[in-house]
């Protein structure tokens, strides 16, 4: 079994292992902040097999491998990365809750579809800076979503309380709590327009280095295919969200779906692609 095999199942395992403890605490009321604390070396673990199995699978041989599973396990783990630098000075244990599932399911995933396709030489930097870059904007945006929701998800429970969580029971009750163990709206807010700097800086120098790639081979700044529209619109939405954050004070819900629609066309760029030609199509 190749190590990428051993190392994603063993990083999916333990992110499981570790969503687990923390939906059965919240379940029986233990609090959050005492699991925190343990959970989050364990993040960092679970962090460092998958970078493992990340450099074993996507520069396996000396040339860049990749696939549409892979691409999806890198920006998880490039985003789950700056969460853990942020979990050291915000107070944001309660996002694990959302988080370490993904990243376990996704980690599964790239154990069970190893496949990959060759992308080039890996001994070529600026191709190899360019996929950095992409990857690393499109890990950031995806942590953005998935705040996106839980934020959302907050935002409704506190405008629509219902019955007091002792009362209920279940999924539901452990929901609940999840929801107050969030920390507060304007923490969150100031977290994910951070995180969407960081993303627009990235995907913005990752478009740039991409044209002078394809102008150096081609001849044409940017080729019109599907990765290049779906992109650009991504970047012309985070770049209106921030433009509009800047000049008008946009916050809530208007950011809340800018970037909810900039991550579904960072999806359809290449990973939503590539899903649909490599598992439906069989292809590579």
């Amino acid at each position: 079994m190749a190590s990428g095999i051993v190392f994603h199942t063993i990083a999916a395992l333990v992110y499981l292992g570790m969503s687990t403890l923390l939906w059965g605490a919240l379940q029986t009321g233990k609090p959050m902040d005492f699991l925190g604390r343990y959970t989050r070396w364990g993040v960092l673990v679970a962090l460092l097999f998958q970078g493992i199995a990340l450099n074993d699978k996507i520069l396996a041989g000396g040339n860049l491998q990749l696939s549409w599973v892979l691409a999806l396990s890198a920006a998880i783990w490039l985003g789950l990365i700056v969460f853990w630098l942020e979990s050291l000075v915000v107070k944001i244990d309660g996002l694990q809750l959302i988080l370490l599932p993904i990243a376990g399911v996704t980690c599964a995933f790239a154990a069970i579809f190893p496949t990959s396709h060759l992308i080039t030489s890996a001994t070529e930097t600026a191709l190899r800076g360019h996929l950095l870059l992409a990857l690393g904007a499109y890990g950031l945006i995806t942590i953005a979503a998935m705040q996106s929701l839980l934020m959302a998800a907050l935002d409704h429970h506190l405008h629509h309380p219902r019955e007091a969580v002792h009362q209920t029971a279940g999924l539901r009750r452990a929901f609940g709590r999840m929801l107050d163990a969030q920390p507060p709206l304007l923490v969150q807010e100031r977290l994910l327009f951070r995180v969407i700097w960081i993303a627009f800086v990235a995907l913005s120098l990752a478009v740039i280095s991409g044209g002078l790639i394809s102008l150096a081979s081609t001849g044409r700044w940017l080729p019109f295919d599907h990765k290049t529209v779906f992109t650009l619109l991504s970047w012309t939405t985070f770049g209106t969200l921030l433009l509009g954050r800047h000049l008008r004070g946009w916050r809530g819900r208007i950011a809340l779906r800018y970037t909810l629609v900039g991550f579904v066309f960072v999806v359809l760029s290449y990973t939503g692609s590539r899903f649909v030609i490599e598992v439906i199509l069989g292809r590579t």
